[in-house]
C-alpha cells in the first residue's frame, strides 16, 4: 500500500470510527445516516486577468489538475460586462468537485500540509458558514500546496475551497469539521 493510499483512508477512517459516535452522542441523533457528512469539495480558482490573457487559464487550469488530481472544468462567463471588457462565453476560471476517497485525501492534505504552511496563520473563522451548514475559506496563493513548483510558477492565484456537507445547522457541522481535524480560531 502507498502512502497516499494511508493517507487517503486515514481521514475517512477516522470520521466512521470517531466522528460519527461522538457527533451522534452529541447531537442525539437516533440514526447514523441522520449525521452530518462530508458530501463533496468544490476547488474554485476564478481568473480576473484571463480577459487580457488567455494563457492564464491554461496555467491556472494545469496547477489545479496537479494539487487535485482530478482534471478542472473550464468556467465561462455567463454574461457579457461592457465595464469589464467581459463577452459571454469568455473563459474566466477553473473549477474541480472531489467526491468520496479523493475528497478525503483532499482534506487531509489541506488540514495536515497545507494550512501550517500559511504565513502568520492563526487558525480559521469559524464564521465562514453559510446558514446551511457548508464552509468556504479562500487561499491566496497555490505555492502553498507542495506539488506546485515555485518556479515554474508565472502568476500567483488565489482559490476558493468549499466544503459541502450534508445537514442543516452551520453547529453541527462546525463540530464535524473541528472533530475531523480543521484548525479553527477561539474567538
Amino acid at each position: 500500500m502507498k502512502l497516499k493510499d494511508i493517507n487517503m483512508v486515514r481521514l475517512l477512517e477516522k470520521y466512521q470510527q470517531q466522528v460519527v459516535s461522538q457527533l451522534m452522542n452529541k447531537f442525539s441523533y437516533k440514526n447514523k445516516l441522520s449525521v452530518p457528512k462530508l458530501q463533496k469539495i468544490v476547488v474554485n480558482m476564478g481568473i480576473g486577468r484571463a480577459i487580457e490573457n488567455k494563457k492564464l487559464v491554461e496555467e491556472a487550469s494545469k496547477h489545479l489538475s496537479v494539487i487535485t488530481g482530478q482534471k478542472p472544468l473550464i468556467t465561462k462567463a455567463k454574461k457579457a460586462i461592457a465595464g469589464f471588457k467581459l463577452r459571454k462565453g469568455q473563459h474566466i476560471g477553473c473549477k474541480v468537485t472531489l467526491r468520496g476517497k479523493r475528497m478525503f485525501e483532499f482534506l487531509d492534505r489541506l488540514i495536515s500540509i497545507v494550512l501550517p504552511r500559511i504565513k502568520d496563520f492563526r487558525g480559521l473563522s469559524p464564521k465562514a458558514f453559510d446558514g446551511r451548514g457548508n464552509y468556504t475559506l479562500g487561499l491566496t496563493e497555490q505555492i502553498v500546496f507542495p506539488e506546485i513548483n515555485i518556479d515554474t510558477v508565472e502568476f500567483v492565484q488565489g482559490m476558493d475551497i468549499t466544503l459541502v456537507i450534508t445537514g442543516n445547522s452551520n453547529a453541527q457541522s462546525c463540530e464535524l469539521l473541528k472533530l475531523l481535524g480543521m484548525p479553527f480560531r477561539s474567538e
